[in-house]
């Protein structure tokens, strides 16, 4: 994971691309290195507005580009502040589905100056496939991230 702190660091202090540019890069990056990441996303506030919406990401088109606060996993990480996996998403009541093939999710809030203004989406095919490890390195990504928004 080291190395891959290391390339994703690269990408956000990269002064050759503005922000959208890097959150896709490390989208991209997250998809190509870790094979059960699927679909990986980032979702901002939108404005003043109690809903979230899609940025940057990696996988499967989906019909998901606004998602009001509280509705789905997305929308309660926005009302709780805090990071939800969810191992099967099939025995989740509050989800909103964006792909069939998807069997699992982790969303990590990012937080500026104690403000929640968004999170990293990660969806996989995978039933239960997300790691301490993988919580630890989305927490760091997400503080970095935080940095240059």
């Amino acid at each position: 994971m080291s190395e891959l702190k290391k390339r994703l660091s690269f990408i956000l202090e990269s002064p050759k691309h503005n922000t959208e540019e890097k959150l896709e890069k490390v989208c991209h990056l997250l998809d190509q290195e870790i094979s059960y990441f699927n679909w990986t996303g980032f979702y901002f506030k939108n404005g003043d507005k109690d809903e979230l919406k899609l940025g940057p990401y990696v996988g499967a088109e989906t019909d998901h580009t606004i998602i009001p606060y509280g509705k789905g996993i997305c929308g309660q990480v926005a009302v709780s502040n805090e990071t939800f996996i969810v191992p099967d998403v099939k025995l989740q009541d509050n989800y909103l589905s964006c792909s069939i093939d998807t069997k699992a999710e982790i969303v990590v809030p990012i937080f500026k100056n104690g403000e929640n203004i968004g999170q990293i989406d990660i969806d996989s095919h995978t039933i239960d496939p997300f790691t301490k490890e993988d919580l630890e390195l989305l927490e760091w990504l997400c503080n970095e991230v935080s940095k240059i928004i």
